[in-house]
């Protein structure tokens, strides 16, 4: 295998997954970020959930949600090869639960869809789940599990990535990169999330990358001791079929999660905070006496037809960008084909969807 120079540009968990994967490869990476760890995986919830995370009429997307879930132990390991840092990454499962009756249409609507599609879950009686997870509601009317969604805590495991990528001899420049022909490097990949709409040199006239802000906002609280540990698994939620998330992390934090707006503004909204505590406390009352840490919101990166980019679109430069509400899931598809792309080998998993040229010629 030939030796290369790469020049990652962007330090998200997609970037890091992708310089760590290249760098155990034997490849000598550049990493290119004016302020990494900063982006949307600093307000991810982290879910690694193919299966709970099917959206309507998105076929593309499930055989690269499935396996990117089935890679993810490999990046899991590759990280701990480099790093003693931790990932939060656990097994445990999600559980989703409906309020009422209507969402307990809306999930067995879910679930039949899922079904359709060779995605396994379980139907579970209230009391079965309240079994596994006493802090539910007793009111809840629905209720299915999901044992292979698994998750990771985000900020946590991009930390680690990028611990690795030191000790894998990773290279990082602080500057910001408009133009991939300024670059002193044999391939550049380009996985800067929103940014990657403003970066040129690899395309002829302007960039066709159509990448859109899609804001939500998230909520960190703290279990007290009196009620640790309030939840194992993920639960996740329907309550007047408004989606609501609550993830248990290892150091007895819970995330809550997450809205999805299109208004521009990049800090967390008074309405949407109302709407997930007051949700998340219908499906698990004991949230209403948790410590309130903090409220975020990150601007996901959306394409018109919520796809990813991902491919090469020169000789030199690959992209890798636009995996939305998938970005953490989707880390291990994107480092392992995109280091495919970059060695020209094929890649793993058909990405004809995911062609970043795609929306040039549909204009």
């Amino acid at each position: 295998m030939e030796t290369l120079h790469v020049a990652v540009v962007g330090a998200g968990i997609v970037g890091f997954a992708t310089a760590l994967t290249l760098a155990d490869r034997g490849h000598a990476v550049t990493v290119y970020d004016p302020a990494p760890l900063s982006g949307a995986s600093h307000h991810a919830g982290g879910m690694l959930a193919p299966t709970a995370e099917v959206v309507y009429k998105q076929e593309p997307l499930f055989p690269l949600m499935t396996h990117a879930a089935r890679w993810y132990p490999e990046l899991i390991e590759l990280t701990a090869r480099y790093s003693q840092c931790p990932t939060g990454y656990r097994t445990e499962g999600t559980l989703i639960v409906a309020r009422d009756r209507a969402d307990r249409t809306h999930l067995e609507e879910l679930r039949t869809y899922q079904h359709e599609h060779g995605l396994e879950t379980e139907t579970l009686t209230t009391r079965q789940a309240r079994a596994l997870e006493p802090a539910l509601s007793p009111a809840l009317v629905g209720v299915v599990s999901i044992p292979g969604d698994h998750q990771v805590q985000p900020r946590l495991f991009t930390r680690a990535l990028a611990d690795a990528c030191r000790a894998a001899q990773v290279e990082f420049h602080s500057a910001a990169v408009t133009d991939v022909s300024s670059i002193d490097a044999d391939q550049v990949i380009v996985c800067a999330g929103l940014g990657a709409a403003e970066i040129g040199g690899w395309c002829d006239g302007d960039n066709p990358l159509q990448l859109r802000p899609v804001y939500g906002d998230v909520v960190q609280l703290r279990v007290p001791a009196n009620l640790a540990p309030l939840l194992t698994r993920v639960v996740r939620g329907f309550v007047e079929d408004r989606p609501v998330y609550l993830i248990p992390r290892q150091d007895g934090t819970v995330t809550v999660g997450a809205t999805s707006r299109e208004d521009g503004r990049p800090v967390p909204v008074a309405g949407g905070v109302h709407q997930l505590l007051r949700d998340a406390i219908e499906i698990v009352p004991g949230i209403e006496d948790c410590d309130f840490i903090e409220a975020t919101a990150g601007a996901r990166p959306g394409t018109p037809d919520d796809l990813p980019y991902l491919g090469r679109v020169s000789d030199r430069v690959v992209i890798s960008t636009g995996y939305f509400r998938h970005g953490i899931l989707l880390a291990s598809l994107a480092a392992r084909c995109g280091v495919e792309l970059v060695e020209g080998r094929a890649p793993s998993v058909d990405l004809g969807a995911c062609d970043p040229l795609r929306h040039r010629r549909s204009r």
